[in-house]
């Protein structure tokens, strides 16, 4: 059984006002936690639970206007987000500088055809695609130009691919191609921050905050539309996958942070896991060191190594003569790495 989640986009705009007072709202049960936390934390030296905070919140859903589910879910992701950062103090939630976010238990809504109703209002929905499995959670978000949407976190029974090739993959990931894998198909495509930044510098100059936020949000709808159709091309042919564990924070510190971030590596291993996960496979992160400069044919670190030799794509071992394409032998090392690492619950390919 996997999580999945759907977004839909709602449709009319006059729904805007309601949902950013009942965000508002909100942010005022978030913000609430945040206190009794640290006073709870300076007095006991005692983390409250979720439960504890839904209990100190118990009959705020009549004043604020939310649903009592509504106030218990804020509570429990607050002490959720609190358990994973380990802070006694987590960021204020405000009107400025929070997107809006309303979330809810399934039985706080009910689904009608292409509309959700939540509170005795209908907000009818973009119905892109079916809600498959069954709704457990959800919420309403808002994105950077104020559009709202209906994310469902839905259980849906996995899959099997017990008719598709079981042969591992290895997956180098890059910044001149993007994704290479060990079976020699190589995804790419042209670098959208690169290509929209003469737009993005006059918008920005001119003042124009609204066309600034829709070209960021058309280079991050593009970026993540590629990503989903590579991904699920990919899982379809393995259900066993090896990722090269390139970091990210480390080379945003050279000169190659604006084409690491376009890359977007995070987003490429977290649909390769969950994909792969759904289809009764499973997508491994591998140790990439040395993977470029190591001959996958003899094992000799005989390659061009450092950030200045970026720019060779290809060359020629000097231990046993072999040509390789720099991305692809790398795809091959991360693949042999792969399948000689064990991995717990998991067995051998």
């Amino acid at each position: 059984m996997s999580t999945l989640t759907y977004k839909y986009r709602i449709k009319e705009s006059q729904h805007r006002t309601y949902l950013a007072r009942l965000s508002y709202a909100a942010n005022t049960v978030w913000n609430y936690c945040n206190e009794v936390s640290m006073l709870a934390w300076r007095r006991d030296r005692k983390w409250l639970t979720g439960y504890d905070l839904a209990n100190l919140c118990a009959g705020a859903g009549k004043e604020l206007g939310l649903h009592s589910d509504t106030i218990n879910e804020i509570c429990l992701q607050y002490a959720k987000a609190r358990k994973q950062f380990r802070k006694v103090r987590l960021a204020w939630r405000s009107r400025k500088k929070s997107l809006g976010w309303i979330p809810f238990k399934v039985r706080a809504i009910k689904l009608v055809e292409d509309a959700v109703i939540y509170l005795g209002r209908v907000f009818r929905l973009w119905l892109s695609r079916p809600v498959e499995g069954q709704v457990k959670t959800g919420s309403f978000v808002q994105d950077a130009r104020g559009r709202w949407y209906v994310c469902l976190q839905c259980d849906v029974p996995d899959t099997s691919q017990l008719t598709l090739p079981l042969d591992p993959i290895g997956i180098d990931l890059g910044l001149t191609d993007q994704i290479v894998c060990s079976d020699g198909v190589k995804y790419s495509r042209e670098n959208l921050t690169r290509q929209y930044e003469d737009d993005l510098a006059m918008a920005q100059r001119a003042g124009k905050k609204n066309r600034v936020k829709a070209i960021h949000a058309k280079i991050q709808n593009i970026r993540k539309d590629w990503t989903h159709k590579v991904t699920t091309a990919i899982v379809s042919r393995s259900s066993h996958l090896y990722v090269g564990d390139v970091s990210s924070p480390k080379l945003a510190k050279t000169r190659f942070a604006k084409s690491t971030y376009d890359a977007g590596w995070g987003i490429v291993r977290t649909q390769l896991t969950y994909k792969a996960s759904r289809l009764a496979g499973f997508c491994a992160p591998t140790q990439e060191s040395f993977s470029s400069v190591t001959c996958s044919a003899c094992l000799k670190r005989s390659g061009p190594s450092g950030l200045g030799a970026l720019g060779v794509r290809e060359w020629t071992c000097s231990a046993c003569g072999i040509s390789h394409d720099r991305d692809l032998n790398a795809a091959h090392n991360i693949l042999r790495l792969g399948r000689q690492t064990p991995i717990k619950g998991i067995p051998s390919p």
